[in-house]
């Protein structure tokens, strides 16, 4: 009845790209969220707790290759598992 799943940990950097070496299945198949500055962001397409900053999409621009740009930002970042 008490059921225990095992989440596997999260990572320093992850990234949503699965091109990217930063790009790890396990944890996505799991809901995750990420904070910056104690802010929940719903957008965020690559993160590094260690450095302090995440990537988000500036609107709906894209770059020559077709993949959304990105910005960074920087502050204190936290994930977690939902």
């Amino acid at each position: 009845m008490n059921e225990t799943t095992q989440f596997p940990p999260l990572p320093d950097r992850l990234s949503v790209d699965a091109r990217s070496p930063h790009h790890v299945a396990a944890v996505f198949a799991h809901d995750i969220g990420i904070r910056l500055n104690d802010k929940e962001h719903l957008n965020v397409e690559e993160y590094c707790i260690s450095e302090g900053w995440v990537k988000v999409p500036a609107s709906k621009t894209l770059d020559r290759k077709g993949q959304p740009l990105l910005i960074k930002l920087k502050g204190k970042v936290e994930a977690f598992y939902k």
